[in-house]
């Protein structure tokens, strides 16, 4: 089974210590976020096939990172870095520092560990959706030779979503807007351009109806990628947990409201 580590919450940002007793006993006691339900998940190496860690920020955790990697189990990072500043993302490091994690990562660990997000892709009322190409742009630059694929949604506006979003702008923040599927379209060809000046992949998550040429469908719990990290065959059913994505069947092990970060179009928060 692959593990994912945490699309709930930011485990390496967050939870380190946590992690490091789980890792050492073996297992981790997860609650269903709907029933409450606790469950039992295998950390071990006998029981978990690979691990997904999601993240903002990964400097606590590099030790975890080395037990993991000492104890032979494969692991892939998928690495949130937008550039989208304290008004949208109020706790999350400068995308700089980030990319410097994701070299970090690679150089240590080696080639194909780290995936970057570029994800959600937000565009304020006002803003030529040019700045969005642009910071993209500059971080694709900054993680070029790091990582070989660049994973991009756009906002949903969940109903949790837009009630921060909402708050946001009723108290003199930006108001995020949700454009229309033709220019998100447009957005997406000028990212495949980028993308590929810097040797990146262009993947969009979740939303399959907005795929243009040279772009494919994300896969962020990728059993091929693991495959080739941990340089055997990891086979996975595709069981996504939702409907509209191509991951592989994973088992969570976050919970819901933990994150620390505050970013304003959070569904977990």
């Amino acid at each position: 089974m692959i593990v994912s580590a945490s699309y709930r919450t930011d485990i390496p940002a967050f939870f380190s210590s946590w992690f490091a007793e789980r890792w050492a006993a073996g297992y981790a006691v997860v609650p269903n976020p709907y029933s409450s339900k606790l469950t039992r998940i295998g950390l071990s190496p006998e029981e978990c096939d690979g691990i997904v860690f999601w993240t903002r920020w990964a400097t606590p955790f590099m030790e975890n990172f080395d037990r993991v990697f000492g104890d032979g189990v494969p692991f892939v990072v998928q690495y949130t870095a937008t550039g989208l500043g304290p008004e949208i993302e109020p706790g999350v490091p400068d995308w700089r520092r980030a990319a410097e994690n994701i070299h970090r990562i690679t150089e240590r660990y080696g080639a194909g560990r780290v995936v970057w997000r570029f994800d959600p892709i937000v565009i304020r009322e006002g803003e030529d959706w040019e700045e969005t190409a642009l910071r993209f742009a500059g971080i694709a630059d900054a993680v070029k030779g790091a990582t070989d694929e660049a994973v991009v949604s756009f906002t949903q506006f969940y109903a949790k979503s837009k009630r921060a979003l909402d708050a946001l702008a009723s108290n003199g923040g930006p108001r995020v807007i949700d454009p229309d599927a033709e220019t998100k379209r447009r957005i997406l060809g000028a990212l495949r351009e980028i993308a590929a000046r810097a040797n990146l992949k262009l993947s969009l998550c979740g939303q399959p109806d907005l795929i243009v040429p040279g772009v494919r469908e994300a896969a962020c719990v990728d059993a091929d990628r693991m495959s080739a990290v941990a340089g055997h065959a990891i086979t996975a059913k595709n069981k996504p947990h939702r409907s509209t994505c191509r991951c592989a069947q994973s088992r969570d092990i976050g919970t819901f409201a933990t994150c620390k970060f505050g970013c304003r179009y959070c569904y977990a928060a």
